[in-house]
This record gives C-alpha cells, sequence and structure tokens, in this order.
C-alpha cells in the first residue's frame, strides 16, 4: 500500500486551501492502491491556514528540539507538525505502506527540499518534519516528482 499526500489526490487541504492535483496520484487513490493523509490536518490545523516553514534547520532538527516551525506571525506551531508527524507513521506502520510519496517543499512533506525559513520563497535542500520522522524509521519516503519519474 502507498500513502500520498491529500494535496496530491485533489484533496483541498493546502494552507491556503488549494490542492497540488497529480492526476497519476490521483488515479491510484480511485483504484484504493493508494491511501491519502495530510499530516498537517493530523496535527490539528484547519484550512486554511497560515503558512508555515522550520526555521534553524530542517525536519531532522525539529526532532531533535534544535529548530522549530513558525508561521509567517511568528507563532510557534511546532508541536502540531510533530503531532502531524506521529499521527501520520501510526497510520503508514498500521497499513504497512511500502512507500510513502509526499509533497515537496513542505514544512511537514518536503522529501529533499523545504523552505529556508525565511518566508522569501528560496528553498534548501532537508526533509519536513513527518519525512524526517517517516526515514528515521526506515520508510521510504519521495517526492511526487520522483514518483511520476520513477514509479507510473
Amino acid at each position: 500500500m502507498i500513502v500520498v499526500s491529500s494535496c496530491l489526490a485533489g484533496l483541498e487541504v493546502r494552507y491556503n486551501g488549494t490542492h497540488s492535483l497529480d492526476k497519476k496520484i490521483n488515479k491510484l487513490v480511485e483504484e484504493n492502491k493508494a491511501i491519502t493523509v495530510c499530516p498537517e490536518l493530523l496535527g490539528g490545523f484547519s484550512t486554511p491556514r497560515e503558512p508555515a516553514e522550520i526555521v534553524g534547520g530542517d525536519g531532522e532538527d525539529v526532532l531533535n528540539g534544535k529548530a522549530k516551525v513558525l508561521d509567517n506571525n511568528d507563532q510557534d506551531v511546532t508541536e502540531l507538525y510533530i503531532k502531524g508527524a506521529y499521527t501520520t507513521l501510526e497510520k503508514a506502520l498500521k497499513i504497512n505502506a511500502t512507500l510513502i510519496v509526499l509533497k515537496e517543499n513542505s514544512p511537514s512533506c518536503g522529501s529533499s527540499l523545504i523552505y529556508n525559513g525565511k518566508f522569501s520563497g528560496e528553498k534548501i535542500s532537508g526533509n519536513g518534519v513527518t519525512s524526517a520522522l517517516l526515514k528515521r524509521n526506515g520508510l521510504q519516503v519521495i517526492s511526487e516528482e520522483q514518483f511520476v519519474k520513477n514509479y507510473v
């Protein structure tokens, strides 16, 4: 079973109430070959919500207590991101997920790129909080681009 970011399946759950539909990923969900998760909603956020970025590192650093997730009003939302990551991990383990396809650049889901924490639009190498936790637990996490390029 594959786990995919809800926004990639067309659900309007992104911070601004939009989606990032990938038709190939949506088809997997429709065929019951994949399930959707949104770590931010699982953590307790609603849609829409303020945009957030990791400040002081990446998802690994957040999990290690060395960085925080702040929204663009400087509100510390780290605990909600961590809660969403652990809830996503529980779901992935429960269904014996073989692959997890997450939305790149997100402070939760980025699997190789995240925003730099300055709300400037610049990206840096690193994992989001959920990606970091899933990888720590031995799960294979890739971006939608990697999935479409290598698996579809």
